[in-house]
Formats: C-alpha cells, sequence, structure tokens
C-alpha cells in the first residue's frame, strides 16, 4: 500500500509499505480522510518525537520512520473473524490510541479504571507514538477503536471527532475540578462571567462552539488571535469580541471589557510564547487557565512567578481521555461524533484546504500551515 513516510526532520516521501494484516479482533479500514494537525508539524519540524524506546528516549527517524496523522475517518475494507458488530463497507471514525480496554486486558489499570484512558500506563499511538497513522491506504486498529457513523456526515468533516474529543475531554477536566468559578453556577459571585480564548485555531474555534451550543454558556466570550481570518470567523461561531493583540494592548483591552477585573476562565489554545507572559493581567484572582495549546517555544519560565501570585487553578488536559461504552468503544469519541452529526458543532467553515494526494502532505506542513488563510486541512482520499 502507498503512505507518507516521515524519514527525517522536514522531509517525507511517499513509499509502498507492507498491507497490515489483522488479527481476529481487529479491523482493517480504508482511509478516506485524515485531519492534519498541529502534533504533525510539531513532529514533522523536529521540535518533538514521541517515540521513544523503554528508557523514554526518542528514536531517531533515521531508525524508525514514522507515518503521521491521527485524526483519521474512513470505511472497514476487512474484519477479524472474532468482529460481530461491524461489517465491511462501514463508514468509522477511529480512536488512534491503544489503551487496556482495546488492548483486551482483563484488569484495567488505575487510568482505565477511572476513565482516563489517555493516561494508560500501556498506552501507545498511531500516527504520534511510532504505530502507523491514517496518512497510509489502510490502517489496523481494534475493532472497539473504530466508531461506527449513524449519518451521511462528509468524511473530512468526521475526522475532526478527534480534535473535538480533546475539547471535550478538557472541559470535563475543568468541569470536575474544584474552582472557585464556572459556567452556569448558580451563585452569581461563583459564576464565571467572562471566558478568553488565546487563539482561533481549530482548537479555539471549537471551544467556542462547544461552549455556547454545548454548555450553554451565555456570558462574555473574547477571543484573541492576530489573524484577521481567523477572528472573523471566531466572530461567526459566538464570540463577542475579538482581539487583535498586533495592534492593541491585549491586557488592557481584556481588562476594559471585564470591568477591570480580568476573566474568570482562560483558554490557553495558541501555543504562543508570549501568551503566558500576559495571563497575570488577563485573569482574575483564582481564575481557572485551561493549558490546551502546545509549543511556548522561547519562554522565560519566570513569566510564571505572576501566574502563581494570582492562585488560579491551572488544568493541563491531553488528548480526548475518557471512559468506554458497554460496546467498549470510547465515550469521547463517541460523544464528539454525535455532536458532529448532529450539528452542534459545525466544522466545515474551518476546513480551508483539502489534499488529495499523500504527495502534498510535506508542503501542507512545511509551507501551508503558515499562510494566513489556512486554518484546517485535511487529506481527502
Amino acid at each position: 500500500m502507498q503512505a507518507s513516510v516521515l524519514y527525517e526532520v522536514g522531509r517525507m516521501e511517499v513509499r509502498t509499505v507492507p498491507r497490515p494484516v489483522i488479527a481476529a479482533h481487529e479491523v482493517l479500514v480504508r482511509v478516506s480522510a485524515v485531519g492534519l494537525c498541529g502534533t504533525d508539524a510539531h513532529i514533522f519540524a523536529g521540535h518533538a518525537n514521541y517515540n521513544t524506546n523503554e528508557h523514554g528516549q526518542p528514536i531517531p527517524l533515521a531508525l524508525q520512520p514514522q507515518i503521521l496523522g491521527h485524526e483519521i475517518s474512513g470505511t472497514v475494507e476487512e474484519v477479524g473473524k472474532s468482529v460481530t458488530d461491524l461489517r465491511v463497507r462501514d463508514r468509522v471514525i477511529i480512536d488512534q490510541g491503544l489503551n487496556c480496554n482495546s488492548r483486551r486486558r482483563e484488569v484495567l489499570c488505575d487510568y482505565c479504571r477511572s476513565g482516563d484512558s489517555h493516561q494508560c500506563e500501556f498506552y501507545r499511538e498511531h500516527g504520534i507514538t511510532g504505530l502507523p497513522g491514517g496518512l497510509a491506504e489502510f490502517i489496523a486498529v481494534p475493532a472497539v477503536n473504530a466508531i461506527p457513523l449513524n449519518s451521511s456526515l462528509d468524511v473530512a468533516e468526521a475526522a475532526l471527532a478527534e480534535p473535538l474529543g480533546c475539547i471535550i475531554h478538557s472541559s470535563d477536566t475543568v468541569s470536575r475540578a474544584r474552582t472557585r468559578y464556572s459556567i452556569n453556577a448558580e451563585a452569581t459571585e461563583k459564576r464565571v462571567q467572562s471566558v478568553l480564548i488565546c487563539g482561533a485555531g481549530p482548537a479555539g474555534l471549537l471551544f467556542i462552539q462547544y461552549l455556547r451550543n454545548v454548555l450553554s454558556y451565555e456570558e462574555a466570550l473574547f477571543v484573541s488571535d492576530p489573524n484577521e481570518h481567523k477572528r472573523a470567523l471566531a466572530k461567526s461561531l459566538g464570540a463577542n469580541e475579538t482581539i487583535d493583540p498586533g495592534t492593541c494592548d491585549l491586557v488592557e483591552v481584556v481588562r476594559e471589557h471585564s470591568n477591570g477585573k480580568g476573566v474568570e476562565y482562560l483558554i490557553e489554545a495558541s501555543g504562543a510564547g508570549e501568551v503566558m507572559a500576559s495571563i497575570p493581567g488577563l485573569i482574575r484572582k483564582q481564575a481557572t487557565v485551561l493549558l490546551y495549546g502546545h509549543g511556548h517555544s522561547g519562554t522565560d519560565l519566570s513569566v510564571l512567578n505572576g501566574v502563581f501570585f494570582k492562585e488560579p487553578m491551572l488544568v493541563a488536559p491531553v488528548g480526548a481521555s475518557g471512559g468506554f461504552e458497554h460496546d467498549g468503544r470510547p465515550t469521547v469519541y463517541s460523544r464528539a461524533l454525535r455532536l458532529l452529526e448532529q450539528q452542534h458543532v459545525r466544522v466545515k467553515t474551518f476546513i480551508t484546504h483539502e489534499y488529495k494526494t499523500f504527495a502534498d502532505v510535506e508542503n501542507a506542513l512545511a509551507n501551508d500551515m503558515n499562510r494566513n488563510g489556512y486554518v484546517k486541512g485535511v487529506v481527502v482520499l
């Protein structure tokens, strides 16, 4: 089969690789669409390598080239002999993570048992930790990692159930935390009355919709991003105010719009280092800060001194973690897919780039992601 293979930092090529052979409990999925994620870009650029050995040391690409891609939709091509709840030609999305449940362990580890499946003691991920990802014609996964579509949802949109699942897990983690302020709290003094989302990329745009359409948050919602197109999308999806941090003092504007107090809930979804330095001026004391974005290169960690002084609740979730349905499939991915199918969350408006071949991926990661008109790219096969 054909696959896009990352063989050295910043270099990919289309190669012929072995087609996966499935076990009895697995399915072979013909890939229909793969979302290109910031994590893919970090790995591609050499900023991160999550394929590690038993000592936690990164394995060089020269020794183990990687097939990236973890936001995946497709069609079942073949089912293992013990699989009874999926059929050939079923349309599915993929949970790319292998945990205790998908490994069919009789005793779940502490993390899987508590619903924190992305922290599984035996966790590995297709497209991220070295297992072959979705930038290939086929991918083999346990049947419980394939969640069936119940609609005619477009394959590119369906692939974005994975990043939406990450937003759901992040929001769930915040709701479980013992925060001073919370969304829609009954007592006014305990209620989040202003939210700031830093970054209007795909994550920020998903957070806006989840807050408005799923959590029914009706109070002030501010979004900061230097990109005019992304700010316009944020406004159309429910932001009250959008802010260009390159043309004004972000702290000053946020305080003006929050009666001089700062926000009770800040979602850092940009990965921009300069945002970290601004956080103390943007939040109220004992606010909640959701650290969702990754990167923050070049940031002097002393900026956290001002953050600590305000005693916020810092929440740093990762992945689309959660429990399991009665059939063993991941709850959060199922929730994300239903939100897309029922159009409570819409992603079509910010899929700005569609690629038709694996040969397009290197240029997409190297160049397109840095262009002004780019928001989200999806490879559609």
